[in-house]
């Protein structure tokens, strides 16, 4: 789930590339773009957003230097690729669970970062 804090998202987003963060106003329809710190990253939309549930987001393609690029072979590829997070709560425990649909050379790619940022979501779900 997306934290509110600019600085928090920024901990484990960097798993993915140095610098990530992500560019958005969180409003459903509205664009959201994750970028490194040279601006280039992928560009979508917000699908869903139900605070403390889900969120959704499709991709539409990719952002090179600042402009989203939606016509390239690599913007292409992107097209359609979603990314969904789940907050759940039972106990007293509360369960993270994050659903990517992308290419199979992304998820190849993705997994490794995805298990580091897993594990710094939790460090940081416990220390603030």
């Amino acid at each position: 789930m997306y934290c509110s804090k600019d600085a928090y998202n920024r901990i484990w987003m960097a798993e993915f590339m140095e610098g990530s963060h992500a560019k958005t106003d969180w409003i459903v329809g509205h664009k959201v773009r994750f970028l490194d710190n040279n601006d280039n990253g992928i560009v979508g939309r917000i699908l869903t957003k139900q605070p403390y549930e889900a969120i959704e987001m499709e991709y539409d393609g990719e952002v090179k230097n600042g402009e989203d690029d939606l016509d390239s072979e690599m913007g292409k590829a992107m097209k359609g690729a979603r990314e969904n997070y789940y907050l759940s709560e039972s106990d007293g425990v509360t369960t993270l669970k994050v659903e990517v649909d992308m290419d199979q050379q992304w998820m190849d790619m993705m997994s490794v970062a995805w298990d580091k940022a897993l594990e710094k979501i939790e460090e940081l779900s416990i220390s603030v």
